[in-house]
């Protein structure tokens, strides 16, 4: 069982512990479909590849099922997934489950407008409880996943760079342009530099990196709503955590030497197959 840490939120109020998560899977898809054509893929898999339910490719069992139960694994007791309207491939499956350990919930992101609008399509699921959020097509390590749960409020995973180029399948060369946390001497998280250059990666040498593995007070939701969009036209989930930072939470950057498994390409498959073939799964 996962002991948390009681925190308050930033205007004092007492957290209850997180037994939450909201798993983002409403994404387009569009690097896996625009990946390489040649992949050797079934034809289930490349006709979920083509709706960009990325989370519902088949690599043993639906990818999704491996994310969903590290996160029970995690202490986790109900769980989220923010689809589109469009996305019945997970309802058909999720929707008709009978599981053992978690309640499975959806929420609708009604247009694709960025990883803070889509969590807000969660708040009522959330209903005033703190909450962890990923994303659906990342795998993440149950003790990994507990270090959120442990914090009892909000924080973020910061990967160590070398223990993602040696446990996860993502090239080296990936990597390198993935966002760095920069953080202070408490170990708080200070801001989000996303695709550092190699002067900003010199600079910070050993900077953990952000695989979108968060946890949030409620006041998220207030975040959410006041932020702009971004020049990608989205609303970004880093934009509302440092809006957050800007109001007084404070988010404690949790340092752990463990891999992601990433499920962003067709190129992707194989490995990941390989990689959690020995993996039990509990729903």
């Amino acid at each position: 069982m996962t002991t948390q840490t009681q925190k308050k939120s930033c205007s004092g109020t007492a957290l209850p512990p997180i037994t939450k998560a909201v798993v983002l899977a409403r994404g387009l898809g569009t690097r896996m479909r625009a990946d390489d054509p040649s992949a050797d893929l079934t034809d289930e898999q490349a006709k979920v590849a083509a709706q960009g339910a990325k989370g519902m490719i088949d690599v043993g069992r639906p990818f999704l099922d491996y994310v969903i139960s590290a996160l029970g694994d995690a202490g986790i007791t109900d769980i989220c997934l923010v689809i589109g309207p469009e996305h019945d491939v997970f309802r058909n499956y999720y929707g008709k489950m009978e599981t053992t350990r978690l309640r499975l919930h959806f929420a609708i992101q009604e247009e694709p407008l960025g990883t803070a609008n889509a969590v807000q399509a969660a708040e009522s699921f959330a209903d005033d409880n703190p909450i962890i959020v990923v994303n659906s097509d990342n795998y993440y390590p149950a003790n990994a996943l507990a270090t959120l749960v442990r914090g009892g409020g909000s924080g973020v995973i910061g990967f160590e760079r070398q223990a993602m180029i040696n446990k996860s399948n993502i090239p080296a060369d990936r990597i390198t342009a993935f966002a760095i946390l920069d953080v202070d001497d408490k170990g708080h998280m200070k801001g989000i530099l996303e695709k550092p250059s190699q002067d900003v990666l010199k600079a910070h040498p050993s900077a953990p990196l952000s695989m979108n593995a968060w946890a949030f007070s409620p006041l998220v939701f207030e975040a959410c709503r006041s932020i702009e969009k971004s020049e990608r036209g989205e609303y970004e989930i880093i934009d509302a955590a440092d809006w957050m930072t800007e109001h007084g939470e404070v988010f404690p950057v949790y340092e752990v030497e463990e891999g992601v498994l990433d499920m962003s390409r067709r190129t992707d498959i194989q490995a990941v197959k390989d990689a959690l073939k020995d993996i039990p799964v509990t729903l």
